[in-house]
């Protein structure tokens, strides 16, 4: 059946609620570490490792992603699916410092390269069927990655209980090669649509660094990502340190993540669905950034319990938002010719800011005796730092240059030299 859910919404769902998964890394990392035997420390490399990986593959396969669609989306499945199993098989055969050296090399690496390629192979399909609705198309898709924490997170938890922290790793890339190897399989672009070699060859990924709009997008999806990560990599320690002592301690730390994960999933859906009734998409960005700068000062200001929580709800929207409205807003700037390119470029803003995200809050909290509030100040300044690049280099000028309503143009045109 030839439509745009059957060949576009439902596959993209399929891969991105598998490779979603990574953000459940919270769930099994203490597991991890005691079945091999490694301290939390070194062993949240890994995680950081597999998001680095994926925004460097996203950027660097844009141009395989862009020609066949198909040959990125198998090479996501078996990445991705191998890295999970390989993970599993190294927790049970191995300890100490060869199992750590290849979880770096199955859940960072391998797993982090299907990460990246499969996050970006269905964006551009699903923004060619949903032409009228962009943001919802890939809010739809990426909703998917930001829901998959929320639905993973008590089957993982089950699993472990049943049979073990290596054969949940097993089973669960078992299982996830199938469900990519559907969306594989089912993934199709539009009839009438092909790409074109001589366009895919003559794209420059250094000319898009030395224009000032790309390079405005490109450091506020960063400062949205580095941000999110210093509050949500330490959710569950900014609940213990807010309700430590209520009897409600052990109710609220069960239940909180699964709320602020709907809430990421939410964002995705929701801010990119507006960002299709706004003149100018970039104005997503501005909500975002005045939202998360006043919530963070009110927490800062007013330490009250129930405002962590608050906190926590609004800048897992706002992180949730930045990655679905993301494609949307370089379409407007750059048009569709070499969207999954670009797309990919900007992507590697997601490789840096999983690096530096939680470590800065590791840093802070090292030199302030867990001072958890100098996390949520410094947080609002750079949110403040982002709204400002946004104003000056992404907001659109009126002096820009009009997009048709019927033809995809390069907005900007070609890439201007700084």
């Amino acid at each position: 059946m030839e439509n745009k859910w059957i060949r576009a919404a439902v596959p993209a769902l399929l891969i991105h609620c598998s490779i979603g998964t990574v953000y459940c890394w919270s769930t099994f990392k203490e597991a991890i570490g005691e079945q091999i035997g490694m301290s939390k420390g070194a062993l949240g490399w890994a995680f950081s490792l597999a998001i680095f990986f994926l925004g460097m593959s996203a950027a660097f396969a844009g141009k395989i992603v862009e020609l066949n669609i198909h040959k990125s989306s198998l090479i996501s499945c078996i990445c991705f699916t191998t890295g999970m199993i390989g993970t599993g098989l190294t927790i049970q055969f191995l300890k100490g410092l060869p199992a750590l050296i290849l979880i770096y090399l199955f859940y960072g690496c391998i797993m982090g390269v299907g990460l990246g390629i499969g996050y970006l192979t269905p964006v551009k399909t699903l923004m060619l069927w949903f032409k009228d609705n962009k943001g919802l198309a890939t809010g739809i898709s990426i909703m998917g990655f930001g829901l998959a924490k929320a639905i993973a997170t008590p089957i993982m938890e089950f699993l472990q209980g049943r049979f073990g922290i290596s054969m949940m790793f097993i089973i669960l890339g078992v299982a996830y090669f199938g469900m990519m190897l559907a969306g594989h399989f089912l993934l199709k672009k539009p009839e009438g649509w092909v790409e074109s070699k001589a366009t895919n060859n003559s794209f420059k990924a250094s000319s898009m660094f030395k224009n000032k709009t790309f390079i405005g997008i490109w450091l506020i999806f960063y400062i949205n990502i580095h941000c999110g990560l210093m509050l949500i990599s330490y959710e569950k320690q900014f609940l213990n340190s807010t309700f430590a002592g209520l009897a409600a301690l052990a109710m609220i730390t069960a239940i909180v993540p699964s709320v602020t994960a709907v809430c990421n999933a939410l964002g995705r859906i929701g801010y990119s669905t507006i960002s299709d009734k706004l003149k100018d998409r970039s104005t997503i960005y501005v909500i975002i950034f005045i939202s998360c700068i006043a919530i963070c000062l009110l927490t800062f200001a007013v330490p009250f319990g129930p405002l962590v929580i608050l906190l926590l709800m609004i800048v897992n929207l706002g992180y949730g938002g930045g990655f679905s409205t993301l494609p949307a807003l370089l379409d407007s700037r750059f048009g569709m010719e070499n969207i999954s390119k670009i797309h990919g470029l900007a992507l590697s803003a997601w490789a840096i800011a999983g690096i530096t995200g939680n470590n800065l809050s590791e840093i802070i909290l090292s030199h302030t005796n867990d001072n958890y509030s100098i996390i949520i100040i410094t947080a609002a300044g750079l949110y403040a730092v982002a709204l400002i690049i946004c104003l000056l280099l992404v907001k659109e000028k009126k002096s820009s240059f009009q997009a048709s309503s019927n033809k995809e143009v390069e907005v900007y045109g070609p890439p201007e030299e700084m």
